[in-house]
């Protein structure tokens, strides 16, 4: 392993990094919340760290090995997750502990969107703006590295990027240059940022709530500049263009890549993780429909249609925003809606869970095996499209499914033994590993009140959903230290 290379990236990063304390000083200084000092000293802090990091090294030129990228990509989101937390820690109206400030930066740079503040409204305009941009930032990341960085490491079922396949089986870049990739990706997703921001302005919004909820809504992120979230506005409007652009967010970042460049939407619907991203969400808002009907939730059949599709698509895209309490809701709703996280958005999105893609193959797996039984002679191929899928694919799957759903029982275990009850406890660690945020009993409006230790398993919880769980678990394998 090249340690110089990677505390020379890690110095690199710190220091671009400081730039990002930049718009939240501007953002102090123009609405006057005193907040300058305490980004100007984490910007301050940030840069010289970095300094410190990439100067003895500076010189030193090294090819970037596999192994070493496991290590930049892990270290990425702790090390930049840890010092995000240094504004909220510096401000002094905030008077945050280090466990509560760690937690809110993880939480923005994943995208989960769990927040530990109360009374969000009256937070200073920098501060607000800050949680907003963590998770544009964070969604970024997450895009250039799943789309971009994890095919290259052959990360169990993520290398699956093939340019002229935008859906399932993608094993090379988008371009011929990792470069042009990354260029692209930034484009589409910043041109999305504009898109939705303008949207809602157009909707309701005032500029600074439009352009910060336009962060999070495409970062599928989830965090607010108000308690009340989405359903602050009271507006079909604002909640009908929320939903447009988290279920666009929540859709694989190289098909729209392919989509654009071919001007064509023919693409989106030919992709078999498309149609099942759609199927999976109609279905879901079908039984939430249903059961707010059934169970009297709301008084008209419109009312019902309006908020449990709204929710629908915040929960299972892995959003989090709210228009209404959906842990009130009848345990039948809130439940589906839980398991809508746990499969997400498509592959190459800023979504977590297990991704659809993931979803749609196991259950092709599952009829396979049921062919076998009834055929045991039978040469059975799993095909997307017209397209087969190998069954090397099938095991990364497999595997991957297999890894989350065992890690995901170790920190439920985990966070009951810190103090939760099991309502609690289940539904935030499925909320933070399927980088949700809002959970179901103690958890369902904010984090602030659970103890020190089950906020850090959280955070880890968090950072194992962000990084696909094998880029986490690859790290404690003896094998990988070997030389």
């Amino acid at each position: 392993m090249h340690k110089t290379i990677i505390l020379k990236i890690l110095g690199t990063l710190l220091m671009l990094y400081s730039l990002t304390m930049l718009p939240p000083i501007a953002v102090a200084l123009f609405y006057k919340d005193n907040g300058e000092a305490a980004f100007f000293s984490a910007f301050i802090i940030n840069l010289v760290t970095g300094l410190m990091c990439w100067l003895p090294v500076h010189s030193r030129k090294q090819e970037l090995r596999t192994r070493d990228g496991f290590v930049v990509v892990v270290m990425f989101w702790v090390v930049l997750g840890l010092f995000s937390a240094t504004p909220f820690m510096l401000y002094q109206l905030l008077d945050m502990s280090f466990t509560d400030a760690a937690f809110e930066s993880i939480s923005g740079l994943t995208t989960t969107g769990a927040t530990v503040l109360t009374d969000i409204d009256s937070l200073p305009k920098s501060i607000l703006y800050y949680r907003q941009q963590l998770q544009w930032l964070g969604g970024l990341g997450i895009i250039v590295l799943a789309v971009a960085v994890l095919p290259m490491l052959g990360i169990g079922g993520m290398q699956l990027y093939r340019a002229e396949a935008p859906g399932p089986v993608k094993d090379s870049k988008l371009t011929p240059r990792i470069t042009e990739t990354a260029k692209a990706l930034w484009y589409i997703y910043l041109t999305l940022t504009v898109a939705c921001a303008i949207s809602y302005w157009f909707a309701g919004m005032s500029a600074f709530d439009a352009i910060c909820h336009a962060f999070s809504t495409i970062a599928i992120g989830g965090f607010s500049t108000h308690d009340a979230s989405i359903g602050f506005y009271n507006n079909p409007v604002i909640d009908g263009v929320c939903g447009i652009f988290m279920l666009i967010a929540g859709v694989n970042f190289a098909l729209h890549f392919f989509s654009w460049n071919s001007k064509s939407f023919k693409r989106y619907f030919q992709d078999p993780e498309f149609k099942c991203y759609l199927f999976i969400l109609a279905g879901i808002a079908t039984i939430t429909f249903t059961g707010l009907l059934l169970f009297k939730e709301y008084d008209s059949w419109l009312e019902a249609l309006r908020y449990g599709l709204f929710q629908t698509v915040s929960i299972t895209t892995t959003t989090g925003f709210s228009t209404a309490n959906y842990a009130s809701w009848p345990a039948l709703v809130a439940v589906t809606l839980l398991i809508g996280s746990f499969m997400g958005g498509c592959a190459g999105s800023t979504c977590g869970g297990i991704k659809m893609i993931r979803i749609l193959l196991m259950y092709k797996q599952g009829l396979r095996e049921i062919k076998r039984l009834i055929y045991p002679s039978a040469i059975v191929t799993i095909k997307l499209g017209s397209k087969p899928v190998s069954d090397r694919v099938i095991e990364a799957v497999w595997g991957f499914v297999s890894a989350y759903v065992a890690i995901f029982s170790i920190l439920f275990l985990a966070i009951l033994a810190s103090g939760l009850d099991f309502e609690t406890g289940f539904s935030a660690v499925a909320a933070s590993i399927n980088n949700l945020g809002p959970g179901l009993g103690t958890v369902a409006s904010h984090y602030g009140e659970i103890s020190p230790v089950s906020k850090w398993i959280l955070c880890c919880a968090m950072l194992i959903g962000r990084l696909e769980v094998f880029t986490f678990l690859v790290l404690f394998n003896p094998v990988f230290w070997r030389h």
